[in-house]
């Protein structure tokens, strides 16, 4: 500790306010569900996966040993290089955040980073190999057999009760998958702990060696993986409530049943990458579980044009967070005057986003609000509609014409003479 520089500590404390975004900007991923369907009220839910956050950023560190020895090369890279990909990383989630779109926090961090290594040393500092195999395939991967698994889930859970008539029994039911789901939440906010904490505790181990105050490939220090936890869980604490509302009302229509499925699956893919050292985004495995339990119910649809936008703001994560961490990079190569400017770019950019949030502002007591009816219908959902067939029966009865039949004019020369 006698050895940090006022540069790295800036650039640890710029990394545990990127944990902080991280927490509220993925707080959605445990527990969107769970509020949505109404199995846990939402402070109490937020409240729960704080804890639990804090607790998973103590099981593994595989993930913050592919950050900070894995992406980029370590031999070159200054710490100014970690503060300009935190400057990236920070204002995309913030950017996300208030539109509400559930994008990741893990890739902007990756995108920030890789953008300042090349502004800083050139395309040479990327381990090209370990991107793809560990950040982008995946990016891929999970979202798919997330929703997959969540599909079939979805489908066996309501084939398993589909008998079930009687209402205690249904009501008993209920009240199980309720608790499932809690504890399926649980689950995925230990996993998020698990994998997103180390994310920060990797780039300040990066940020340490870079320095000199830690050898090349060594562990976080347990300063470290203390304080990613907490930052992690106070963010997760406040509450990211914008996307929460899209995850749990704005993608599909949950019943408890899918939302247990949904977090199941999610979280047995986060947690087998936390121990395989994939850094996952769990925005992505989360957001596909809760799109494949909406497909996995008879009669359950998912609103593609808020999936649409939703993976509009995932493919541009990882360029966009590159651009601004290569900008921050180029001013903060221009000496002190430079991280100055760059620090004084983050504090306003923050600020003014912050601003712009209060305008319709989304908190716990109006979070479930909507039920997504307002969304468009989307490209998908209208061409399902168009092509379904009308419904079986005979006419209403209640039924009117609406063209009235023209009024007879047997003196009228152009009308042909009725048929007797």
């Amino acid at each position: 500790m006698e050895h940090i520089t006022l540069l790295l500590a800036i650039v640890v404390v710029t990394a545990l306010v990127f944990d902080f975004t991280n927490g509220f900007h993925d707080t959605a991923n445990a527990m969107a569900t769970t509020i949505s369907t109404g199995a846990m009220k939402p402070k109490t839910a937020v409240a729960m996966s704080a804890v639990l956050n804090l607790i998973g950023a103590f099981l593994s560190v595989e993930v913050a040993k592919t950050i900070s020895g894995g992406i980029v090369n370590e031999d070159g890279i200054r710490t100014e290089v970690i503060f300009a990909a935190l400057v990236g990383a920070i204002l995309w989630n913030l950017l996300t955040w208030l539109l509400g779109l559930p994008s990741s926090s893990s890739h902007a961090l990756f995108g920030g980073l890789i953008g300042a290594a090349v502004m800083s040393a050139g395309w040479s500092s990327i381990n090209g190999g370990t991107v793809v195999t560990k950040v982008l395939l995946p990016a891929i991967a999970a979202p798919l057999v997330a929703g997959i698994a969540a599909m079939l889930a979805t489908r066996l859970t309501y084939r398993i009760n589909r008998n079930v008539t009687d209402p205690n029994q249904l009501k008993s039911t209920a009240k199980g998958y309720r608790a499932g789901q809690i504890a399926s939440a649980g689950l995925v906010s230990l996993a998020h702990g698990t994998n997103d904490a180390q994310k920060t505790m990797g780039i300040i181990t990066l940020a340490l060696v870079t320095s000199g105050v830690l050898a090349p490939g060594s562990n976080p220090p347990m300063w470290v993986i203390v304080s990613a936890g907490v930052a992690i869980a106070l963010g997760t604490y406040l509450g990211g409530w914008r996307i929460i509302r899209t995850m749990g009302k704005g993608l599909t229509d949950l019943q408890p049943p899918q939302g247990f499925a949904a977090q199941t699956s999610a979280a047995t893919v986060i947690l087998a990458s936390s121990h395989l050292g994939f850094s996952l985004s769990t925005t992505q495995s989360c957001s596909g579980a809760v799109m494949g339990s909406g497909l996995g119910r008879k009669g359950g649809v998912v609103r593609w044009s808020t999936a649409t936008r939703m993976f509009v703001a995932w493919g541009l994560t990882l360029p966009a967070a590159g651009l601004v961490g290569a900008g921050a990079e180029f001013l903060t190569k221009q000496g002190p005057w430079g991280v100055a400017v760059t620090a004084v770019i983050l504090v306003g950019g923050s600020f003014a986003i912050w601003l712009a949030s209060r305008r319709q502002p989304v908190d716990h007591t109006n979070v479930n609000d909507t039920d997504g009816s307002d969304e468009p219908q989307g490209v998908v959902t209208t061409a399902i509609a168009a092509v379904q067939p009308p419904p079986v029966g005979g006419p209403a009865s209640d039924l009117t014409t609406t063209i009235p039949a023209p009024a007879s004019a047997p003196d009228d020369p152009a009308r042909p003479p009725a048929k007797v």
